[in-house]
């Protein structure tokens, strides 16, 4: 949405009446991400679909996400067994993502807000009570795709892809090194099939790119902010104090359109 009158930041598609609101937001989300190495995409959508359309948040993640999702994804020298490792699972992704998209469009109005707090909830819920799970060699063949799959129309429908991606990477028994890289590809390929489904739904478009590539620049802030946090603050109390926020907002967008 590019606002009638005013210029400047203030004319940037999918800012709505709220640019500096959107920019700190992503400053947030990225000093998230520093702290815990995950969440930029998650509190981004969690705290964007508060004022604006749910597929407006998502577009605008989309640069910020995919490169600092790309950075994690590193070094190269080591990403060929994770993607081997991984690779089934990143095609259901693809294919759950774009799936998704066509059957259900971007997302949008009081159903996509719902399912978003619902996901924030699940995924609260999972960082609060899960319990560690081992998913066996021979079982991942089938599991990945699968897991996949289902992250992938989570994606289409919330613009967040955490869940079930994030519990199924830790139940393949990774090194904590190898996890994070592996959460890094798995972020870059999801990120990139929530991009071409919102453009095939024509909700992405060079003009909202710009803007989303603008929203780089708070989200390094606020990451590198992060990464300073974490060396004085424990991650353990950070963590809780992080799935507590997506919980309490998660069940906000629920009761907004429920009640």
């Amino acid at each position: 949405m590019i606002l009638q009158g005013g210029s400047g930041f203030q004319g940037l598609p999918g800012m709505g009446a709220h640019p500096f609101s959107v920019a700190v937001v992503f400053m947030i989300a990225g000093m998230v991400k520093g702290v815990v190495g995950l969440g930029l995409p998650t509190i981004s959508m969690a705290l964007l679909a508060l004022f604006m359309p749910p597929a407006d948040a998502a577009a605008l993640l989309i640069i910020p996400s995919l490169i600092t999702n790309i950075w994690q994804a590193g070094p190269v020298r080591t990403l060929k067994p994770i993607v081997r490792r991984i690779g089934g699972m990143q095609v259901g992704i693809v294919a759950g993502t774009l799936a998704g998209a066509a059957v259900l469009g971007a997302p949008a109005g009081a159903l996509a807000s719902a399912a978003l707090g619902v996901t924030l909830i699940a995924y609260a819920a999972w960082g609060f009570l899960g319990k560690p799970l081992f998913v066996p060699a021979n079982a991942q063949r089938w599991a990945g795709p699968l897991m996949g799959g289902l992250t992938g129309i989570v994606t289409a429908a919330t613009g967040v892809f955490v869940v079930p991606a994030v519990p199924y990477l830790q139940a393949l028994g990774l090194q904590r090194d190898d996890l994070i890289q592996a959460m890094g590809v798995s972020f870059t390929v999801s990120t990139v099939a929530l991009a071409l489904g919102l453009w095939a739904n024509d909700s992405y478009s060079p003009a909202v790119a710009g803007a989303s590539f603008l929203m780089l620049i708070p989200a390094l802030i606020g990451m590198y902010a992060g990464q300073r946090l974490r060396l004085r603050l424990a991650p353990s109390l950070f963590r809780l104090c992080f799935f507590i926020s997506l919980a309490l907002l998660g069940a906000y967008q629920v009761a907004r359109h429920i009640l």
